[in-house]
């Protein structure tokens, strides 16, 4: 079984540990050793039965080859995370798929990312690095998530739609087809998105409208 760590101990962080407990149920792939978390109140004690062990140092400082996933909903933080811990070589992101999940032999999913229960993932597809899909989710054909995308409970994303990096979608976002939300946006939860969004804005409504933007 591979070695692995889950770095965020909140509420996503137990919820991607019953995943990985889930998986386990059906082929024993994963030693879950605990929680990473740079909150130093934490360290030492326990989430359900896994304990928070330390900081992000701790994973710096390993010499074996070791399984990590970042249960950091935030796409920024989780970017940063990322690319602070790739430093040591013998670091590999584990991606992680619920059993539950629905999706066919043409979708592309690339490391460290997180699919949840419940989501369905049709044909052609492509899912990049660090991205998380909550529960819920549907995916339709020929959608392109870029890296550390943060797609939120009971989204539905249509055919031909492309997300760009770290972009968030927020719950129960409605994406219609061909529509491409660009780089390090925010959608606003119970949005639909009617037409192109530019990056680095906050976008809420029906129809989905930049509400302000990001420097």
């Amino acid at each position: 079984m591979k070695e692995l760590y889950i770095v965020g101990a909140g509420g996503f962080g137990r919820e991607v540990a019953w995943l990985v407990e889930r998986i386990n149920k059906c082929n024993e792939e994963w030693n879950l050793k605990g929680f990473i978390d740079d909150n130093n109140e934490l360290h030492g004690k326990k989430e359900g039965r896994y304990q928070i062990i330390a900081g992000t140092d701790y994973l710096l400082n390993i010499n074996r080859d070791i399984w990590v996933v970042c249960a950091v909903g935030a796409a920024s933080t989780r970017k940063k995370i990322i690319k602070r811990i790739e430093s040591n070589k013998n670091i590999h992101f584990a991606t992680l798929v619920d059993p539950a999940v629905l999706l066919s032999d043409r979708v592309e999913i690339g490391e460290g990312s997180i699919i949840c229960a419940g989501c369905i993932i049709t044909v052609d597809i492509n899912i990049g690095k660090h991205v998380i899909v909550n529960l819920d989710c549907t995916i339709g054909h020929d959608a392109r998530l870029c890296n550390y995308v943060t797609v939120y409970p009971s989204v539905n994303i249509s055919g031909f739609v492309t997300i760009e990096d770290e972009a968030e979608i927020g719950t129960g976002t409605q994406i219609i087809q061909g529509k491409t939300i660009e780089k390090e946006t925010i959608i606003g939860a119970g949005s639909v998105v009617v037409k192109d969004i530019p990056a680095k804005c906050t976008a809420v409504g029906s129809p989905a409208k930049p509400i302000k933007f990001r420097e």
